[in-house]
């Protein structure tokens, strides 16, 4: 057998088992790789496959900052033939998705066609950004943090610059439901409320995008070293958090709009604590009356009687002398 053959036949499994593989599995796969352009390619189109059909090789590469022919080589690494072959492999992978457009949204993308309205793009791109939120909460690696959040001694949340407030509802909200939730606190500068226990049964959610803080990175370096499972929900364009979390879930953030959007880190963190509520199972229900019932007496809410205090009982002397 001539060398020319042998090669042709070992490319030719190599590929055939890298095509009999759909495109989330092949990204996913090249999401770990040792190259910084792979990563950034891999972890972008995974979480935009919904608008990759939208997208040209020009306009791919300007939004993850690599070149065009990068996409290209990218691509072919991966089993196709060039940009526009992996997007006409996308449609039968991804199949006919219910995209939940009534009758009144068609009426308004008909209405604002002709406009070319920038706010219909951006509410099409929300649309199929929160499927792809809710096809994460069938991953794999989605069950086992539901479980770790929900069995852990111990679970943190952070987030960092205009994040902080995703970590803050995530943990009021998981405070409902178990103990040992806490927000980490940023002022203190050291982290040592998970870097300092001695007791490693404890969870570290990290939530963050871009530009990212040099604290998250370190932070999540530092609790993975520890032995803390981290787990980081970030945007698409995050290549180092393979590296330094025990599992990252992409969510969309670019609905064409000035600011990027954190809104579907709400939607995940929301489907987290769905979870977490799942499996404690019926129980849970005991502590969520007790803490509503603590807050009706403390505080109140709107329509509800007027928080009294509780009457401490005294003894009184009865000496009258």
């Amino acid at each position: 057998m001539t060398l020319c053959k042998l090669y042709y036949i070992v490319c030719k499994r190599t590929l055939g088992g890298v095509m009999s593989k759909p495109l989330r599995q092949r990204l996913t796969e090249v999401s770990a790789s040792t190259f910084k352009a792979e990563r950034a390619l891999a972890s972008y189109m995974l979480a935009e496959l919904a608008t990759l059909p939208f997208e040209t090789a020009a306009s791919l590469a300007t939004k993850v900052s690599v070149s065009e022919p990068t996409v290209g080589r990218f691509c072919r690494s991966i089993g196709y033939a060039s940009f526009k072959d992996l997007k006409a492999h996308l449609r039968s992978d991804m199949g006919d998705q219910p995209w939940l457009i009534g009758d009144r949204l068609r009426d308004l993308q008909v209405r604002n066609r002709a406009g070319e309205d920038q706010l219909m793009r951006g509410l099409e791109l929300e649309m199929a950004a929160l499927v792809a939120v809710y096809e994460i909460a069938h991953s794999p690696s989605w069950a086992a943090v539901v479980k770790r959040l929900a069995t852990a001694r111990s679970v943190f949340a952070v987030g960092f610059q205009t994040e902080r407030g995703m970590a803050q509802i995530f943990v009021n909200q998981l405070q409902y439901l178990r103990d040992g939730v806490e927000l980490l606190d940023l002022a203190g500068g050291n982290f040592s409320q998970v870097l300092a226990r001695n007791d490693k049964d404890a969870a570290l959610v990290i939530f963050e995008a871009r530009r990212y803080s040099r604290l998250a990175r370190e932070l999540a370096t530092e609790a993975k070293a520890a032995g803390i499972p981290v787990t980081l929900i970030t945007d698409p364009f995050c290549d180092w958090g393979h590296e330094v979390a025990d599992e990252i879930f992409v969510v969309p953030t670019q609905f064409n709009l000035f600011w990027e959007s954190t809104a579907q880190m709400a939607s995940l963190a929301n489907l987290l604590v769905n979870g977490v509520f799942m499996e404690l199972g019926p129980e849970v229900e005991g502590r969520m009356n007790k803490i509503a019932d603590l807050y009706g007496r403390f505080t109140g809410h709107v329509g509800s009687a007027e928080a009294k205090p509780s009457k401490v009982k005294t003894t009184e002397s009865k000496d009258k002398n």
